[in-house]
Formats: C-alpha cells, sequence, structure tokens
C-alpha cells in the first residue's frame, strides 16, 4: 500500500488542504534576530524531502551535534508552519539542545502529498533518524495534530526521554478514520516521562475530545496539566499566558 492514499475517506485530502491553506505560505522575515538557525532537510524512505529548521546548542552555527546536550524535536499543530513558531523555543538551543521542527508533507517548504497515514511514517523515520545521533537527551513538544502524528508513531524500542503531548484529541476513528489511527491507542503502559496539556478555554481540541487520553494517561502515571486559562497552543489570549505555558513546557523538558 502506498504512503500517500487516503485512509479516512475521500474527504482527507480536501481537509489537509483547508488545513495546510491555513497554515499560511513560508516566511524567512520570521527567522531574523536567530543567529543560529540553519536550514535544514530530510529526505523520507519514498523519495520525499521534508524541509524545516534547526536552532544549534549554543550561540553559533558551527556547533556540532555531539557537543549539544540532546535534541528537541517540536511538532506543530496541522495550521502552523516552522517558521512560524521556532523563535519560540530559542531557550532550548541557549540551555545546550539542539532543536528540530519541519514542516509536515505537502505543507510549507516540504515536498509529497497531505495524507495522514505518510505524515505518520515521515515522524517515525525523523524520530528514528535523531535518537540514532550521538545525543544524550531525547525530548519531543508534541501539540494538537502533532501529538496525533507522535503516538501513531512510537515503537516499543524508542528511548524518548521526556515528552509533552499539548491538546491532542484521543481519538480518530470519531471523525471517519480507521481505529488503528487512534492515538490512545499507543500510549505506553508506563509513561512517567510523558505530560499532558488540556486547556479549559480550548475551542480546537475541547478538554471533552482529550479527556479520554487524560484518564488512560494518568493510569499510566503521566504529569496531567488541566489550565482554566489556556486556549489552543499558540492561540492564547495573550502573551502572559503563553509564556506561562511556555514556562510550565520548559520547565518538565529540561528538569534532570
Amino acid at each position: 500500500m502506498k504512503l500517500e492514499e487516503s485512509v479516512c475517506g475521500m474527504k482527507e485530502p480536501f481537509i489537509f488542504w483547508l488545513w495546510s491553506s491555513m497554515a499560511g505560505s513560508p516566511g524567512t522575515k520570521r527567522l531574523v534576530g536567530l543567529n543560529n538557525v540553519e536550514d535544514i532537510a530530510y529526505k523520507t524512505n519514498d523519495g520525499r524531502v521534508l524541509r524545516g529548521y534547526k536552532l544549534t546548542a549554543g550561540k553559533s552555527k558551527t556547533a556540532q551535534d555531539n557537543n549539544a546536550k540532546g535534541f528537541l524535536l517540536v511538532l506543530q499543530g496541522n495550521a502552523i508552519l516552522a517558521d512560524q513558531i521556532i523563535a519560540d523555543f530559542n531557550r532550548f538551543s541557549q540551555v545546550g539542545f539542539d532543536v528540530y521542527i519541519y514542516d509536515y508533507r505537502g505543507y510549507g517548504r516540504s515536498e509529497g502529498k497531505r495524507r495522514l497515514k505518510a505524515m505518520v511514517s515521515d515522524t517515525r523515520e525523523i524520530i528514528n533518524f535523531l535518537s540514532n545521533k550521538p545525543y544524550k537527551k531525547r525530548l519531543v513538544y508534541a501539540m494538537s495534530f502533532g501529538g496525533i502524528l507522535l503516538l501513531d508513531a512510537l515503537e516499543t524500542n524508542n528511548k524518548l526521554d521526556k515528552v509533552i503531548i499539548d491538546s491532542s484529541p484521543a481519538r480518530l476513528s470519531d471523525y471517519g478514520c480507521p481505529e488503528e489511527y487512534d492515538p490512545i491507542s499507543y500510549l505506553p503502559n508506563e509513561c512517567g516521562h510523558f505530560m499532558f496539556i488540556t486547556g479549559k478555554r480550548d475551542n480546537v481540541v475541547t478538554a471533552n475530545m482529550t479527556s479520554e487520553m487524560v484518564k488512560k494517561a494518568r493510569q499510566c502515571h503521566a504529569k496531567i496539566i488541566i489550565d482554566e486559562e489556556f486556549s489552543h497552543p499558540f492561540m492564547d489570549a495573550n502573551i502572559l499566558v503563553h509564556q506561562r505555558r511556555m514556562k510550565i513546557i520548559e520547565q518538565f523538558l529540561l528538569l534532570e
């Protein structure tokens, strides 16, 4: 079966086209002021080139992977491009982590057709690619659709040290996708290294849509944040709420 086939019915291509249209066009002006940003590319097993950005640990582009404490992979929502949010994660590079974020297949500067099956495969490939580098710490922050991709892509032998799932629904089968793509099915039996965030003001992925996931995450010992002020990631009502959210993310991922 081909990767770029629809698994969620005839509406899948249109829905992803709509979301990618909402994400807009890439713009390098958003990278102004980042003196440690690199343009990166990853070629998938089926020959698609995914493009994104890397914030190199420290202050210089010349720092090598093995000089970093670890990596942070950011998996964004399905209406966000890499260049739109990478600056918000510069704090991690300042304290010694290489930060990676790629546009999803068919989004922004990345090649290919926007399909769920293919993007799950891409996520699995990228996680394995980064995990095979000589990094000591492996961190992932996945928001909304990114959380779906992360859980669907997880493999039992994966060695991620800390994972945050922020505002991701428990199931896709409620929207016409096969049950095998329900992210709740792939939550590990022991998930003490996970954090789950839900915002009471989130009108995109509501607390009701995350409740089943949160319940199961409690059972496998994840840290749970249910915040009265949080909306969907990068859609909080004001900068102070966003900054508080980012502080929670940093403290969990960077805590030894």
